[in-house]
């Protein structure tokens, strides 16, 4: 393709494009991804056009559509209050004059019932103990089944990928699998998936109408690496070493590309590394210690990567311009195992530390807690464990929720 070659769409970006649909949504997210590659783009488009002999459209693009003449509104009045200045002895009396300030003209409220708003709110019972938050909102999470969850669980690479085998995570798997059917979650699992068999997984669980439910969950355990990014840091590895961007990952959930998804939470858990860098941790004083699981025989082993060239084609002058103009993903959380750039670290015989820890954390505290607490308290947990009696792993998570979000409990 024409804009492969002039640097203005990455293969990925072309693939994903192509999966829109018909025509007509092909050649509308070819005009929206079109916007966020940066001043050089639309010229480079222009360009295409002419060389693949449609003149008539590029001349169209380029000269933009006839303008269309509007009457004038006729002006109304606008009759506004006269608002004399509160006098202000001194400094001391500024908040309490702000404070005590009554509207002149105060606006009735309406009597009728307001519509109710497009998106999907929900207020959810709080039961005994749980702190009071009654200013934030709370996702619906009633329906049942809740959602679905895909785990991609990739243990066995080829020999060719020269990634090693991944001990263990068929232990993180089946801890998984049984939680989040606890959770109420419809769960299927994938085993030993390629990279462009991850991908039609992924649009597969796109292209699903999810109006009956109200969450959807992603899990990636494989081996990961550090990638340049524009909003989601790192990628996931296929069994035969081509490696997924997160943000590729997220974009198939997002609202553009999954309306049925709209206004819900996507919640994406990611068991791999970052990067290569191994934490050696620093001092702490004498209180902030605690046994760690990991010791110096534990049979560690990570899922590092070294860092993977940019996806990234267009020069470093259009990459502010294309950041600034980068839509803010909303109702999506990514949970990672560890900080972008570091090794995560597995046990082979117990599974790895973050899926162990999280396990747990949900089957102790789902009840009574939101997830943003219960990732705080994961995070805490796997922060204390050191490998071969060195190594640290701190997880995290990009989290763009609106609500709060609790899932349901048998409890």
């Amino acid at each position: 393709m024409a804009f492969s070659k002039k640097g203005v769409f990455t293969q990925d970006m072309i693939d994903e494009i192509k999966s829109a649909g018909i025509r007509r949504d092909q050649a509308r997210q070819l005009v929206i991804d079109l916007e966020t590659r940066g001043s050089r783009a639309f010229p480079l488009f222009l360009e295409c056009l002419q060389e693949t002999g449609q003149h008539s459209l590029a001349e169209l693009l380029h000269n933009g559509a006839p303008p269309i003449q509007l009457q004038p509104a006729t002006p109304t009045q606008v009759v506004r209050p006269v608002l004399q200045p509160i006098p202000v002895s001194s400094p001391m009396d500024v908040d309490k004059h702000i404070k005590d300030e009554v509207p002149l003209h105060p606006v009735p409220r309406p009597t009728t019932t307001p519509s109710p708003s497009p998106e999907r709110e929900h207020i959810r019972p709080r039961p005994q103990g749980r702190p009071r938050r009654d200013s934030i909102q709370c996702y619906k999470m009633d329906a049942s089944p809740c959602g679905h969850c895909l785990i991609i669980n990739n243990v066995e690479f080829e020999s060719r990928s020269d990634l090693s085998n991944r001990k263990g995570s068929n232990i993180d798997c089946d801890k998984l699998e049984r939680r989040f059917k606890a959770l109420n979650f419809i769960v299927e699992v994938k085993t030993n998936l390629k990279q462009r068999q991850i991908k039609h997984e992924l649009s597969a669980l796109c292209k699903m109408d999810h109006s009956q439910y109200d969450c959807c969950v992603v899990i990636m355990l494989s081996h990961g690496t550090e990638v340049s990014h524009s909003r989601f840091p790192g990628a996931v590895y296929g069994v035969d070493g081509l490696h997924v961007p997160v943000q590729n990952i997220t974009n198939y959930l997002n609202g553009k590309n999954c309306p049925s998804l709209q206004g819900k939470p996507k919640l994406f858990f990611i068991q791999a590394c970052g990067g290569g860098e191994k934490d050696t941790g620093f001092e702490v004083s004498p209180d902030e210690v605690q046994p760690s699981i990991g010791g110096a025989d534990a049979d560690d082993q990570t899922d590092a990567i070294p860092m993977s060239s940019s996806s990234d084609s267009l020069s470093m002058s259009d990459e502010p311009d294309a950041r600034a103009t980068l839509p803010t993903p909303s109702d999506i959380l990514v949970s990672y195992s560890t900080f972008p750039g570091y090794v995560s670290w597995r046990d082979t015989q117990a599974g790895s530390w973050y899926v162990e820890i999280l396990d747990r954390i949900l089957e102790e505290n789902a009840a009574t807690d939101d997830l943003g607490t219960m990732l705080m308290m994961v995070n805490h947990e796997v922060s204390q464990n050191s490998a071969k009696g060195i190594y640290k792993q701190m997880p995290g998570s990009f989290n763009f929720l609106r609500k709060l979000l609790y899932f349901q409990s048998q409890a």
